[in-house]
């Protein structure tokens, strides 16, 4: 997979792209990650890709025309069918969008700084707006930085063992079961019998039930979706938490 990152600040993407996972898939060459700056593609001396907004206001908007003739510059190296601005005005990202988006061969992120962009670039350069959540940020380095390692990890070959992505938060949409390594016992509590007692079939009904149980203390909104088998898990964790307390 081919992925070009448009930034004021190259920098940014130099260490987090060298090490650990990330590292690993681009020096296997599974995972390649151009980074370009966006200033050389301004005209004037000065390298200027941002001006005040029409209307007045505060602060600075990013320039169209750099971002326009960054993207363009890309054309036969990406096929530019998947334009991305990373805008806390885009769609949440999710793992049904990195799902969707890890099966593309190549994407184009370009991150925002200042105020944002000129609105032309959302209208008409980029085919989509992403956000990594309701908060603002100096800019879209971290969220593309984001976004690159959500998707790493849809990438055959990345992480050693596929059982590991699924069973990640979010892989078939709810929340990871509880994980223990040794000791078995630290400070008086120990690690669950049913983890230690080597009976695969009732390992795996353990983790689904306890993945459900947290995904419905602390994410109810995403048990709409489960399927049939998860609803009777999740009335027999109900039933049993009304026993526990004697109800």
């Amino acid at each position: 997979m081919r992925i070009d990152v448009l930034t004021l600040f190259p920098e940014l993407f130099e260490k987090p792209l060298s090490v650990s996972l990330l590292g690993n898939a681009m020096a296997q060459g599974v995972l390649d990650v151009a980074v370009t700056q966006i200033r050389d593609f301004t005209k004037d001396r000065h390298r200027t890709v941002d001006d005040a907004p029409f209307g007045g206001g505060a602060g600075m908007v990013m320039k169209c025309e750099p971002l326009f003739e960054a993207v363009e510059s890309l054309r036969g190296r990406n096929s530019l069918e998947r334009v991305i601005l990373m805008s806390p005005r885009g769609r949440r990202l999710d793992q049904t969008i990195v799902r969707e988006l890890a099966q593309a061969p190549d994407l184009v992120l370009v991150c925002a700084r200042y105020e944002g962009v000129d609105e032309r670039v959302s209208q008409a350069l980029c085919t989509d707006e992403l956000s990594i959540g309701d908060y603002v940020l100096s800019g879209g380095e971290l969220p593309a930085l984001v976004l690159i390692e959500a998707l790493s990890r849809m990438i055959p070959g990345v992480v050693g063992k596929w059982e590991s992505v699924e069973t990640d938060s979010f892989y078939d949409g709810i929340l990871g079961p509880p994980q223990y390594t040794r000791p078995a016992e630290f400070r008086g509590v120990e690690v669950p019998e049913v983890l230690r007692n080597g009976n695969h079939a009732e390992i795996a009904r353990w983790r689904r039930r306890e993945a459900l149980r947290a995904t419905r203390a602390r994410r109810p909104d995403l048990l709409a979706k489960v399927r049939e088998s998860d609803r009777k898990l999740l009335e027999a964790i109900e039933r049993d938490e009304k026993a526990v307390k004697g109800e």
